[in-house]
């Protein structure tokens, strides 16, 4: 099995550092949907500097660099202990260099470890084997001010009026943005879980949040239920980091998942404006690092 630390180091360089192509159209858009000279579009065209800057330089694109959440897909045959040892090494690595911000801190004592290794759950890992000889990595950088505004349902809800249905799913994805306001840094995108248990929903919606911007979900109903959420987010005039406007959400991204009858969860996983996502792949001696904006 080869030696894929400096790979994944380079892997957490560029999500760290380059934000993907369909965040920042995105962002540019919702630039020019915002009035000359308002607080919205102020804020947007200092988003849009520091993500320049931060790609010139090689430097954090947001001084919170979050919690490194890896997604291992690989063949049969590889050592998921010798996978694990080369990330955690490559992000020690990468917070050596100032990539990554020292961010894992013992809940007991409040001490930083210095170098983003915790315990087992910090980085986080995710393992899947796969049919085939390809091993993919996504790693997705989730900071903590929009980790902070994540919510869950358990529905019914009767103070949203929310039933066990897609107009439940509905109110509560908008509740989640309208109690989040500013404070996930806006615009955010919306990873929503529906069912599953309060574990394996949580996960899903995260999970969610690695699809493109501008993808369709080939579900007509969730597609649908995508649409609607934009739209209806961006009418709530929270706007960009809280000073109003016409852009709250960037993108919505669903799934569905098998529930026992008496759970109905909805997870909502909020994604600030710095959407840091991309996906390493290894075939035989070639390794690429694509930023996530293609399907």
């Amino acid at each position: 099995m080869r030696d894929l630390t400096n790979d994944l180091l380079e892997l957490i360089r560029r999500t760290s550092t380059d934000l993907p192509a369909d965040v920042e159209r995105a962002l540019v858009a919702a630039r020019q949907a915002e009035a000359e000279g308002s607080a919205a579009r102020g804020a947007l065209d200092t988003i849009l500097e520091n993500v320049a800057l931060a790609r010139r330089d090689s430097s954090p694109i947001c001084q919170d660099t979050g919690t490194p959440i890896f997604t291992v897909r690989h063949p049969s045959g590889w050592s998921t202990r010798a996978l694990r040892e080369q990330i955690r090494k490559a992000v020690a690595e990468a917070t050596a260099r100032a990539y990554l911000r020292p961010n894992a801190v013992d809940s007991l004592s409040g001490k930083n470890s210095g170098n983003n290794l915790g315990d087992e759950a910090f980085p986080t890992i995710h393992f899947e084997e796969t049919e085939g000889a390809v091993l993919t990595v996504d790693l997705m950088l989730k900071g903590g001010g929009c980790e902070n505004v994540g919510a869950q349902y358990s529905l019914p809800h009767a103070g949203l009026g929310a039933g066990r249905d897609l107009e439940g799913v509905r109110r509560a994805a908008l509740d989640a943005v309208h109690q989040a306001q500013g404070q996930g840094c806006a615009p955010g995108v919306l990873g929503i879980a529906i069912g599953g248990d309060r574990g394996s929903s949580f996960l899903a919606s995260k999970e969610a949040l690695l699809r493109p911007l501008d993808d369709i979900n080939p579900d007509a109903a969730l597609a649908e239920l995508e649409a609607r959420l934009l739209g209806e987010a961006n009418e709530l005039g929270i706007g960009p980091m809280g000073f109003g406007g016409q852009t709250t959400v960037l993108g919505v991204k669903a799934r569905s998942l098998h529930r026992l009858p008496a759970s109905f969860f909805v997870s909502v996983s909020y994604m600030c404006w710095a959407h840091r996502r991309r996906r390493m792949v290894v075939d035989g001696d070639r390794v690429r690092i694509l930023d996530r904006s293609e399907p």
